[in-house]
């Protein structure tokens, strides 16, 4: 079992290694569009929205590697103080009751609009923009897939560490 968490580990390793590239080029991008319009008095709906598709695929796709690296957002106000077993206990009933079916209902209430994007190629938001919006939106279900899979490995590593204190 610590195998299969080792490897969708690796997933998530390998996805967030691909996607940190995504925040350099975001600031250049968005270095360039300040210079073109201030500057050069040019602008692009495209460049802007390119800044936008950028995020958004850094922040849905990073998601399980920052749930493996334990630097999600957590209220620690009251769990750091509990003992080892007790946070164990409750990290346990946070993946099976909180994290899981909130991201398979995310993914299965997301994915009639996703396959509807894909099904007729939605087009940009703004006029001039990116026409990809339906891949965008299937950053969604990518998003629900990786954190899922995360949890599960977390999972597999809480219910494999049951004689720990």
């Amino acid at each position: 079992m610590d195998r299969i968490a080792s490897v969708i580990d690796s997933i998530n390793t390998g996805t967030a290694h691909v996607v940190r590239w995504l925040a350099l080029f975001m600031v250049l991008i968005q270095f360039f569009i300040v210079l073109g319009r201030y500057v050069f008095g040019v602008n692009s709906i495209a460049a802007q929205e390119s800044v936008l598709y950028l995020h958004a695929t850094l922040f849905m796709l990073g998601a399980g590697y920052t749930l493996l690296l334990d630097k999600h957002v957590r209220v620690d106000v009251f769990f750091a103080g509990f003992p080892a077993k007790t946070r164990r206990r409750i990290d346990i009933f946070g993946h099976l009751f909180l994290l899981l079916p909130s991201m398979f209902a995310l993914l299965y209430w997301s994915w009639p609009s996703v396959r509807n994007s894909w099904k007729i190629l939605e087009g940009p938001i703004s006029v001039g923009g990116i026409e990809a919006v339906f891949l965008l939106k299937s950053l969604i279900p990518l998003f629900c897939i990786l954190v899922m899979l995360q949890s599960i490995a977390i999972l597999i590593r809480l219910f494999g560490d049951r004689g720990q204190p």
